[in-house]
């Protein structure tokens, strides 16, 4: 079959982005050909995968989102494929992949009566319903329960209409047992001391991610204990205010900003404890990436796959409302207390060894199948 995806943007690093390319290569595995609607691809292509180039039109995120879904509507008109996944809300799709939050639900919770009258909220809106009201039928693959609950919560969507799928990692990078084999020999290739705490955070959008909350953990931290930190943020955004804020608080000897980079289940291996204080995400996949490297996490309850560390028991969770001073106290008690860290790993991989880590391609390409067979069925009669 010829099975369509669409997604605004590719980069390697993204959480979305990985999920879409693992999910896609699945299908490609299953022997079906690959379309790919983006308006940006950065990085190599995927062989084999057909990616078309969908052109930017409008000043705006909002209008240049409707233009994406306009022109790919027209495009398979005198294109047709047998069926279009999409990884970004918008109408005609037979299957949407929810890597994002409600839109609905955090704009009720976060905005005013003034945000609902602009054309933005419309639009995010709209593109939204496209996919989750009782009038659609879109499938939709969701990869936390929270998620589910927020969008039925405000579109009424039917239950059968929702697929939960297990994580899904990359089995061939994030091996089980790696951080016992090959710990010490990534931190001597880094040039990292056996008596230097290593913490890690990982993630594009640095603010949403949280980031500037990780800079302040680390400069709470007193001395000599912060000398004995290093801290390395590893993604795809501009580090300018946050190289900033880190020279602020003097701790920029301490900070080091990199772009996403190809040997995060090294670093993930090497590391002491990966931070992730988000103030919004969907689900995380870099917290199971984690959970699979036997790295603890200390992580904000709004992270959908946070539940998981919390079977692990392999880190903290800190509750909403977000506390700041909670967050530092328990960056402090993890370093403080290194004996906590390696029973946070060693949890982690219990879970791990009795878990099933690395499904979810799989299961997003038997739904995609079954759907696609659904769909020509139907077209035929």
């Amino acid at each position: 079959m010829k099975i369509a995806f669409s997604l605004h943007k590719y980069f390697p690093y993204g959480g979305q982005q990985r999920d879409f390319r693992r999910i896609a290569v699945a299908c490609q595995q299953r022997g079906h050909h690959i379309v790919v609607y983006t308006s940006e691809w950065q990085g190599e292509k995927c062989p084999g995968f057909e990616v078309i180039i969908v052109p930017k039109k409008g000043i705006s995120n909002h209008t240049r989102n409707h233009h994406f879904s306009r022109w790919i509507a027209a495009y398979r008109l005198n294109n047709p494929d047998d069926l279009l996944v999409g990884f970004n809300k918008m109408p005609g799709l037979d299957i949407y992949f929810a890597a994002d939050v409600c839109f609905a639900a955090k704009a009720a919770r976060e905005k005013g009566y003034l945000y609902t009258l602009t054309p933005r909220y419309r639009s995010y809106l709209q593109a939204e319903k496209a996919v989750f009201s009782t009038h659609s039928n879109t499938e939709i693959l969701v990869l936390t329960p929270q998620q589910q609950a927020d969008f039925s919560a405000f579109y009424h969507t039917p239950s059968t209409r929702f697929h939960l799928l297990s994580p899904g990692i990359d089995r061939q990078q994030f091996l089980p047992h790696q951080r016992n084999v090959y710990r010490d020999e990534i931190r001597h290739a880094l040039g990292i001391n056996t008596d230097t705490f290593f913490l890690l955070q990982v993630g594009s959008d640095f603010r949403r991610k949280g980031v500037l909350r990780s800079l302040e953990a680390i400069a709470a931290l007193a001395s000599p204990l912060k000398e004995k930190v290093i801290f390395w943020v590893v993604g795809d955004d501009n580090p300018a205010v946050y190289r900033k804020y880190a020279e602020k608080k003097g701790i920029a000897d301490r900070v080091f900003f990199h772009q996403g980079r190809e040997d995060i289940p090294q670093l993930m291996a090497a590391a002491d404890l990966l931070l992730h204080p988000a103030h919004q995400e969907a689900a995380g996949i870099v917290l199971i990436e984690a959970l699979a490297s036997s790295l603890p996490v200390i992580c904000t309850e709004v992270c959908g796959n946070a539940p998981y560390l919390s079977d692990a028991e392999s880190g903290v969770v800190i509750s909403e409302p977000f506390s700041q001073d909670h967050f530092n106290q328990a960056v402090l008690n993890a370093l403080k207390h290194p004996e906590q860290l390696l029973l946070w790993s060693q949890a982690a991989q219990r879970y791990c060894d009795q878990h099933d880590m690395y499904g979810l391609p799989e299961q997003a390409a038997d739904i995609i199948e079954k759907r696609a067979k659904y769909v020509a069925t139907r077209t035929t009669l």
